[in-house]
C-alpha cells in the first residue's frame, strides 16, 4: 500500500511548497526586510510581495537548480504555516494543561495565569525542533524531481503583487 505522502497528488505539493520554500529564501537574501508570503498547491504556487516577474523567474530558476544541487535545507522555511500551526497547537495545549482544574471563578484563573504562561512557553520552545522536522518529513520536499517551471504569470489583490508560478513533473 502507497503511503499517502508518496502519493502523486501530496508528493507534487511537498514539492511544490518545498521550492516555494527555497524561491523566497532565494528573494530574501537578494533584497532584506521585503515581505514575501507563498501558497503552495499541486499545480505550482503563489507568491504575494513586491517583486518583478523577472525576477521572480530568475529565483525560481535558481531555487529549482539548488535544489537539484542538493542544498534540500532551502525546501524548510521558519516562517512556515506548517510551524506557526505548530507552536499555536503546543501553546494552546500547554494554556490548556495550565487551567485544569482551575475553579470557576474569574480570580482563579487569573492566580493560574503565571503557570499558563510558562507553561505556553516551554511548550513553544519544545515546539520549534518539532515543527521544523514536521516541513522535512511531511509538508515540503527538498527533491523536486523531474519538477519543470511551465509559466509564470502576475496579478494583483486588493493591490497586492500576486504571482502564480505553474510547475509540472
Amino acid at each position: 500500500m502507497i503511503r499517502i505522502i508518496e502519493s502523486p497528488f501530496i508528493s507534487r505539493l511537498r514539492r511544490n511548497h518545498g521550492l516555494e520554500h527555497a524561491t523566497i529564501h532565494i528573494l530574501s537574501r537578494r533584497k532584506h526586510n521585503r515581505p514575501l508570503a507563498g501558497h503552495s498547491d499541486s499545480r505550482g504556487f503563489r507568491l504575494v510581495g513586491d517583486v518583478s516577474t523577472e525576477e521572480l523567474a530568475d529565483g525560481v530558476t535558481e531555487a529549482l537548480a539548488r535544489l537539484r544541487g542538493g542544498e534540500r535545507h532551502l525546501a524548510v522555511h521558519p516562517n512556515c504555516g506548517t510551524n506557526l500551526a505548530t507552536y499555536g497547537m503546543a501553546a494552546g495545549l500547554g494554556a490548556f494543561i495550565g487551567m485544569v482544574g482551575v475553579g470557576r471563578r474569574w480570580r482563579d484563573k487569573f492566580e493560574r495565569l503565571p503557570l499558563v504562561a510558562l507553561l505556553a512557553t516551554l511548550a513553544l520552545v519544545a515546539a520549534q525542533p518539532v515543527a521544523f522536522r514536521l516541513q522535512e518529513r511531511f509538508t515540503t520536499s527538498g527533491d523536486p524531481g523531474d519538477m519543470i517551471i511551465v509559466e509564470i504569470f502576475k496579478t494583483s489583490l486588493g493591490g497586492l503583487t500576486v504571482h502564480r508560478v505553474l510547475t509540472k513533473g
